[in-house]
């Protein structure tokens, strides 16, 4: 007797009231932007950690060798965690939190998303990292020097988020119907191509990431010529970037899965309006903060709300 074939995607029934879905959820990432303070996040929370971890100065000490650079990789990247492109990759995966029985299989359903998520991650990653040991210092998220205008880096990491961005956005319409879901047919065959490719816009992050730690590491790896080297850094930047979202959404899914999934399955139309809504609140997030806000702040656009403290 044939048996359904399981998948990670999140049921695409077309909820209705689609519109003030789209209108909210664009309307939170915008309000993010105007809050969103990257010192505090970076300096006050991601330096912190990063200090905590390695038991120094991450900043101030200088990486000593490969050893030290894997566990600085890692220990950035758990710096680096509040992301909005690890908050919408782990928004599009809860609606595959609960199933029937223990917690134990609950458990095991919960870590099939995020385990395909790793393999996009990891794929980006170590590829990127490849590069910057192959190219080294002639990479443009290298460059040092600031002054008016849009410096290589900023440029970069302003295409490599915008891109990362309108995907969000296009595929939370997709999970609302309003728009072709661009994985419909290739599921049929890989049914977990959409963990991937949530994985390998996470790991695209490092591709425009200007974050201070990540920086640090990225000429370490540049000057090192080494893409064995390089890959695994940003393999562990990446991962590392990841675990605390992953550990929160397990322990989710241990202590109150079976209830998320059975009031999302009572109505699975829940499941896309929460997926959409992730997706869309990031996207948005993405393109304004790293493309409208980032040209006004270098006095290129004339004005972008924000509020004092960013």
């Amino acid at each position: 007797m044939a048996t359904q074939r399981q998948t990670d995607e999140p049921t695409t029934t077309a909820p209705r009231r689609r519109g003030l879905v789209i209108a909210l959820s664009a309307l939170a990432g915008f309000l993010l932007t105007v809050v969103w303070s990257a010192e505090f996040v970076d300096a006050t929370i991601g330096d912190s950690v990063a200090n905590t971890l390695l038991g120094h100065d991450a900043k101030q000490t200088p990486i000593a060798g490969i050893a030290a650079g894997i566990a600085f990789a890692f220990a950035s990247g758990v710096a680096g965690t509040f992301t909005a492109c690890n908050i919408a990759a782990l928004g599009a995966v809860a609606p595959l939190l609960g199933t029937p029985g223990n917690r134990w299989s609950r458990l095991g359903h919960a870590l099939r998303p995020l385990g395909w998520m790793a393999v996009g991650m990891t794929a980006v990653s170590a590829a990127y990292g490849a590069l910057v040991g192959i190219v080294g210092t002639a990479m443009p998220q290298f460059a040092t020097a600031t002054g008016p205008g849009l410096a290589p880096r900023a440029i970069q990491s302003m295409v490599v988020f915008g891109v990362i961005g309108l995907a969000m956005v296009y595929l939370g319409l997709a999970a609302l119907a309003v728009v072709p879901d661009p994985f419909a047919r290739i599921s049929s065959r890989f049914p977990h191509a959409r963990m991937v490719f949530l994985g390998a816009l996470i790991g695209g992050f490092l591709i425009g990431r200007p974050f201070a730690l990540f920086r640090q590491m990225f000429r370490h790896a540049a000057e090192s010529h080494d893409p064995l080297y390089g890959a695994a850094a940003f393999t562990l930047q990446s991962l590392g970037n990841t675990v605390v979202m992953a550990v929160l959404f397990l322990l989710l899914a241990l202590a109150g899965g079976g209830r998320v999934g059975r009031w999302l399955a009572a109505d699975p139309r829940r499941a896309a309006v929460l997926t959409a809504a992730a997706l869309i609140a990031a996207g948005v997030f993405t393109v304004l903060y790293w493309d409208v806000r980032l040209l006004a702040r270098r006095d290129i656009l004339p004005w972008y709300p924000t509020a004092p403290w960013a």
